[in-house]
């Protein structure tokens, strides 16, 4: 009787012991290690040992399982280890690992805690292409960490494991409180990701002078910024809206990230138009980005007018405000330039909860009113224009009418030279002209030729072929379309002498024209029938530092194409061999 009690207790307890290490998955190491150990004569007392764990691991009796193990909660057991797993109390235990030739299993990693004398190891990853060795958990690597243990596994390459740690609390070392007070948000992160894309990461970690704190204030970055530097410096992904570029490269230049510095440049180069140049002038002034800082200028130079009446032109700043009054090459009339000054000066008298008085107003100008070349006006726009703003005292209006009127001129603080504003240049497109007995003719229909450049430019106009039958009077329709769409149109008349010149209309503004696409520049003519016309034309012309390629359009009905007809000649701002 005592024998069949020791036999079955004896069978229990290998019952028991077998399904806790196979819950465990920890069987195939040990075995192992048992049968090196039986091999060394050394361990020649532990062959006993060894046999009994070779047995037990090959001991399968169903009958007896179902029998011994009753009243065992396995569900119950097994619920308990997972909720040790889950609940983050391994997470900081070291990992362990072990490479197996050949068709052994890859262990990621092995926590251990003595939970009730049960030893509680982490499952390892199974062979491809075999079943898991248990139910997965069900959620996902997250913000708040992950309740899967196994969640490196579903990640195959370096970046996609490192992506999983953006903006997650998991193994999070460091946390920053981003943004201004009231506005703020907490950002987790890690130490050596973040010090090993930026030198100021790595200097505020690593260095002498290493932060201890467990977070870090950063008051003067907005928190869509800084994790859009985050996502670059775990992902290697940049994501920019127009929105936040200015805040993320002011964040990318705080610490020191070029790369994504880069793309903000670029990003901003390809969406600068007119309304937003003096802004990002203002900007990238403070960001000391000379490239930015030329581009801006040159859609400011050519497309003065409308820069100064955007929007975004009254919140530069005083040095940016200078810099525009002071500037040589812009093409706008005096009295554009006053009444943008005057409307900075009255934003400002906002900004400071002052009424915006002309006396004010002049105030917040300062010395700056008298880079406005007041005097270059014409003697109308003056009396009619900036005599009336009431900004200028009693005496300087007396001054500056006495300038336009008296032999004995007054001296003035206000520049007396007028601008030189910006230098058209002219692309012709063919070597010669002619007419002849086929003579070109009108009658309402349309001339046209497609374009593209392979640097930015601004287009003014069209040169035109004239009468080639004596003195005539033209009206004409100009037109300037990128895609179908009509970027530009102008009704405009000129006088043809009856000579083989060309005779310019112009848009009412310079239409900024990007490389590498095609445009198409339109012209439908009504004057006299009989005019010159253009042959040999070249499909390629290069002009300064630009290189125009021409090609026929779908939309000419008169004959006009690249080898002759009309539009001889495409006039345009750009960059010429001066500038470096």
């Amino acid at each position: 009787m005592m024998l069949g009690e020791d036999h079955v207790g004896a069978k229990v307890g290998k019952t028991a012991l077998a399904w806790v290490l196979r819950q465990t998955n920890v069987w195939y190491m040990l075995y192992h290690f048992a049968q090196k150990a039986s091999k060394d004569s050394s361990f020649s007392q532990l062959q006993t040992e060894v046999s009994i764990l070779d047995d037990l691991f090959t001991w399968d009796d169903p009958s007896d399982h179902n029998n011994l193990l009753e009243g065992f909660n396995i569900n119950s057991q097994y619920n308990r280890n997972r909720d040790v797993f889950s609940n983050g109390s391994l997470n900081n235990s070291p990992p362990f690992a072990s490479n197996l030739q050949g068709a052994h299993s890859h262990l990621h990693s092995v926590s251990q805690k003595d939970t009730g004398g049960l030893l509680q190891v982490m499952q390892p990853a199974s062979n491809p292409g075999s079943p898991p060795p248990s139910p997965p958990l069900a959620s996902p690597i997250g913000q708040g960490g992950t309740s899967d243990p196994n969640w490196q596994a579903l990640k195959p390459t370096v970046r996609e494991r490192n992506a999983a740690m953006f903006n997650n609390d998991l193994m999070a070392d460091i946390r920053f409180v981003v943004g201004s007070p009231g506005c703020t948000q907490v950002i987790p992160a890690h130490k050596y990701v973040l010090a090993t894309g930026s030198s100021v990461f790595y200097a505020m970690f690593y260095g002498g002078l290493a932060e201890c704190k467990e977070e870090i204030e950063v008051p003067d970055v907005e928190p869509s910024a800084f994790l859009i530097l985050l996502k670059y410096l775990y992902c290697d992904e940049i994501q920019l809206e127009a929105d936040t570029v200015l805040a993320t490269l002011y964040v990318a230049k705080k610490y020191i990230v070029p790369h994504l510095a880069r793309a903000c440049v670029n990003y901003l180069e390809t969406s600068l138009t007119a309304k937003n140049a003096c802004l990002l002038l203002s900007q990238s002034r403070l960001f000391e980005e000379p490239e930015l800082m030329q581009r801006c200028w040159e859609v400011i130079d050519a497309q003065a007018e409308m820069a100064l009446k955007s929007e975004g032109f009254v919140d530069i700043d005083m040095s940016t405000l200078e810099s525009v009054l002071s500037r040589e090459t812009l093409n706008c009339k005096e009295m554009n330039l006053l009444e943008a000054a005057l409307n900075w000066a009255a934003a400002e008298c906002g900004r400071r909860d002052m009424e915006a008085t002309p006396q004010n107003k002049r105030a917040m100008l300062g010395n700056a009113l008298y880079l406005i070349r007041i005097p270059t006006m014409t003697l109308e726009e003056f009396a009619n224009g900036a005599a009336q703003k009431g900004i200028l005292t009693q005496q300087e209006t007396i001054d500056i009418f006495f300038h336009f009127t008296a032999n004995n001129k007054p001296s003035l603080q206000y520049p007396i030279k007028a601008r030189a504003g910006l230098k058209s240049q002219i692309c012709h497109r063919f070597q010669s002209c002619a007419y002849r007995s086929n003579q070109w003719r009108y009658r309402g229909r349309c001339d046209s030729i497609q374009f593209s450049v392979d640097r930015r430019i601004f287009v003014v106009g069209f040169g035109l072929y004239g009468s080639s039958n004596g003195a005539a009077d033209y009206s004409v329709k100009i037109e300037l379309k990128r895609l179908g769409r009509v970027l530009a149109e102008n009704n405009n008349t000129f006088f043809s002498d009856g000579s083989s010149n060309t005779f310019h209309v112009y848009f009412d503004n310079p239409i900024q024209v990007e490389p590498e696409t095609f445009y198409t520049a339109s012209a439908v003519l009504d004057g006299g029938e009989l005019s010159y016309f253009g042959q040999e034309g070249m499909s390629e012309v290069t002009v300064g530092q630009v290189t125009f390629q021409f090609q026929c359009s779908s939309e000419s009905t008169n004959g006009t194409g690249v080898q002759g007809g009309q539009i001889p000649e495409l006039i345009f701002y750009g960059p010429t061999h001066d500038e470096h």
